[in-house]
């Protein structure tokens, strides 16, 4: 096995800057971009990191980086481990959150195998705002970036030490987005003024039409109603709601309503204050960033969004499976990541069940 680090570079500034600060630093850098889109031209191909032009834009930066570059395919991949799930959790009122999948499923797991089996390689660097660091006994420890502001740690908690351990987030390093600009220019690379990526990359406009399209039985109108069964409205179909949600209900009252649960056995959307969410939460496929969960009941903050603020809670895990009791009444939805940090490092996380009676 080789030293080499490749870099999965998306055709956008901050893998293109990633790499250019491994291979400055004297690294072995190899460029490796991941074809996202069907070859005959879906509708389900991504609108952005996948594409033939982003793969064009990441070869450019290579060749300017004067570095090797490969183009690798996983449309196949994405499309069953990402784009499936996401319409699916969709239709049966979850809120997924498609870049943890994709981070899973398609970097860290059939790239970084591929990284290693195929090409004999032994690390794997990206353009994410986040850090790795070792400590003094060889463990890798997961820490948010330096930018408050860009980190996405929250999107990289399924990661244990083997991936940790073969894994390099250069950018994280740095101040805020406009190093990251400046570096791009300083080795005149086309990405550098390049805009930002969208949010759901496979989606090129609104994600309910998407899903709508794939499963139309999920909007299908249905009742909304208070906690105690009053009814004050009619929602549009689960798949136009997602909990938390305030505009667009389906209702018309006095008072500031939000979506608290959606019961998709009755086709039901329940609405209350935003006192009334819940302050226990069931978890599935918890992981660890350490391979295995602290002992006994831990405290720990919970962010429960992407760059959403943490809050205290106490943690109870069981097997793959965990409960978290708030500090204070949140708004969450099934298929959200609930991600576990100490400071800034990063302890663990898992996939919102649903929320318990307190």
């Amino acid at each position: 096995m080789s030293d080499r680090v490749f870099v999965a570079m998306s055709g956008g500034v901050d893998s293109s800057v990633a790499a250019a600060m491994l291979a400055e630093r004297g690294e072995d850098v190899v460029g490796v971009w991941m074809r996202l889109t069907p070859d005959d031209g879906s509708r389900d191909a991504p609108r952005c990191c996948g594409t033939d032009q982003a793969g064009e834009d990441a070869r450019r930066a290579a060749s300017r980086i004067g570095i090797p570059f490969y183009a690798l395919d996983y449309a196949e991949v994405f499309a069953r481990d990402v784009v499936d799930p996401f319409v699916a959790a969709y239709a049966m009122g979850e809120t997924p959150n498609p870049c943890v999948a994709c981070n899973s499923k398609v970097k860290f797991e059939a790239l970084l195998r591929d990284v290693v089996a195929k090409f004999g390689g032994s690390r794997i660097a990206t353009g994410h705002y986040a850090r790795v660091t070792r400590d003094d006994a060889g463990r890798a420890h997961l820490l948010r970036a330096r930018d408050p502001n860009k980190d996405q740690s929250y999107a990289l908690y399924m990661l244990g030490q083997r991936e940790l351990a073969r894994i390099e987030l250069p950018i994280g390093e740095l101040a805020d987005k406009s190093e990251t600009r400046a570096i791009a220019q300083r080795f005149e690379l086309s990405t550098a003024d390049k805009a930002e990526s969208m949010d759901i990359c496979f989606i090129g406009g609104d994600y309910r039409e998407f899903v709508r399209e794939r499963v139309p039985e999920a909007f299908v109108s249905g009742p909304v109603e208070r906690g105690d069964g009053i009814p004050v409205g009619t929602h549009g179909g689960i798949g136009t709601l997602t909990v938390g949600q305030r505009a667009g209900v389906g209702i018309a009252t006095g008072e500031r309503l939000y979506v608290l649960r959606l019961e998709t056995d009755r086709n039901a959307a329940i609405v209350g204050r935003r006192d009334e969410g819940a302050t226990m939460i069931a978890l599935r496929d918890v992981t660890f960033t350490g391979d295995s969960a602290p002992s006994g009941p831990f405290s720990s903050s919970v962010a429960l969004r992407y760059r959403g603020a943490p809050q205290p809670c106490t943690v109870v895990v069981s097997g793959r499976d965990a409960t978290i009791e708030l500090s204070e009444p949140a708004l969450v939805a099934g298929g959200q990541a609930a991600v576990f940090y100490d400071g800034d490092e990063v302890l663990g996380g898992g996939t919102v069940t649903r929320a318990l009676a307190s």
